[in-house]
């Protein structure tokens, strides 16, 4: 088999599921599309780039049916999850599309799709995942997932219309995870949920709780969390990060906006005045602030805009993301009068992110000069590439290091930054021995 994952790190932990449990049913996994017999694409549905890329994918993957040893194209993931019906009718391709509540079921679907079955599901069900995870990530960091669907119905959003609504793991169900994870080496665990900070509320836990007892597990040097929902992060969460050496100062705070007139038309929660004090607040306490941003959302005015550039200016964050709006069927959003001219959100887009390199480029040459511990992440030539508690995977760029001597990934080192790009840094390694 060769599997093919697109979209989010949640999709990535999906996709790590389905693997463990076609390995613990016999299936070898193959990096090279032209020696599998079977294919599978597990599909992103968020945004309309991202769909466009996992129709690409999938007639991509399709020409192996006849230049290499493909019997059989499998579609799984969110795309598939919201459009099934319609994917199976129109792309011939395709030979098994299910949804996103049957990785447990997929080596026996496989294998009525080799008999000459074409095989179409999309039920909704509570899955038995037994089967361990496994990790394509590499073997010192993993991503743990802590709750799935979201509740919070963002008037832009259809992930619940494709996850559903919320609804959390156990803690002890979470922490065994993460246990395991330790003890096979994996150093560096990152929680993720489509909103972290609503764990465990539906059972009495919480986030808070569940940080507090997975910084004690042995083996786990660096915890992070993403995705956290700004009315539900208060300063009680930020002491309980804080209280832990281990526990990375990372706020990663999707805000969307920052008119609340556009804020509320987005149905989104949280009074600005409210969020800045909390940054303000994770910044004394030497937090590195992340957030995302959607501009040209309907009815946005160039006063909004001028409000989201004043607010970017005076945060300074550390790390942004930002879109233009996608207009995405069935969510309220895409009903609403005064839709945005893609000329405009793309001139708005670019304006956004030229000042926030601007804002990168000053902060990280204010980490010229400093100490900080890193983790070995990947090699270039001669140059290691590394990744500082300032650093997530797969959103952040990296810090370049130089060393005398080889090094091994997965270590953590002590660096001293040298050199500032907008989005990288170099460092060269001091104390000239692992941590």
């Amino acid at each position: 088999m060769g599997v093919v994952s697109l979209g989010c790190v949640k999709n990535r932990v999906d996709t790590e599921e389905m693997l463990g449990n076609l390995k613990a049913a016999g299936w070898q996994a193959t990096p090279n599309p032209q020696d599998a017999t079977v294919l599978v694409v597990n599909t992103c549905g968020f945004i309309e780039p991202a769909k466009q890329e996992s129709i690409n994918t999938i007639l991509e993957l399709a020409r192996y049916k006849k230049t290499g040893s493909c019997r059989a194209l499998c579609v799984t993931g969110c795309l598939a999850q919201r459009y099934g019906d319609t994917l199976f009718q129109e792309m011939p391709e395709i030979d098994v599309l299910v949804g996103i509540n049957q990785y447990d079921r997929l080596p026996s679907i496989l294998n009525q799709a080799l008999e000459g079955d074409r095989v179409l599901n999309t039920h909704r069900r509570r899955q038995e995942i037994r089967a361990p995870r496994a990790l394509t990530t590499p073997p010192f960091s993993a991503y743990v997932r802590i709750g799935d669907g979201c509740d919070n119905r963002c008037s832009y959003c259809a992930i619940p219309l494709i996850r559903g609504g919320h609804v959390s793991r156990t803690k002890d169900d979470v922490l065994s995870e993460m246990r395991s994870l330790a003890q096979k080496g994996v150093k560096e665990q990152i929680l993720v949920a489509q909103d972290t900070t609503r764990f465990g509320m539906e059972r009495g836990e919480s986030l808070a709780e569940l940080l507090d007892e997975a910084a004690n597990i042995e083996g786990i040097d660096w915890l992070r969390v993403l995705y956290l929902y700004p009315d539900e992060t208060d300063c009680a969460l930020l002491d309980t990060m804080a209280g832990h050496k281990n526990i990375c100062r990372y706020l990663d705070l999707p805000l969307q906006h920052a008119s609340e007139r556009v804020l509320q038309k987005m149905n989104r929660r949280g009074k600005m005045n409210n969020i800045k004090r909390l940054l303000r607040y994770a910044k004394d306490k030497g937090f590195c602030l992340r957030t995302t941003f959607i501009v040209g959302f309907p009815g946005e005015t160039e006063e909004d805009f001028e409000e989201l550039l004043a607010f970017t200016r005076e945060m300074a964050f550390d790390r942004m993301g930002a879109f233009a709006y996608s207009r995405e069927e069935d969510t309220p959003a895409a009903k609403m009068p005064h839709q945005v001219p893609e000329k405009v959100k793309q001139r708005r887009l670019d304006t956004l992110m030229r000042l926030q390199q601007e804002i990168s480029l000053k902060n990280n040459q204010r980490r010229v000069g400093s100490t900080q511990k890193a983790l070995i992440v990947g090699k270039q030539g001669d140059t290691y590439l590394c990744r500082t508690a300032f650093e997530a995977p797969d959103a952040d760029g990296h810090v370049l290091v130089t060393a005398k001597r080889p090094l091994k990934l997965g270590d953590f080192i002590y660096i001293r930054i040298t050199k500032a790009d907008v989005y990288d840094l170099e460092a060269e390694e001091i104390k000239g021995e692992s941590v």
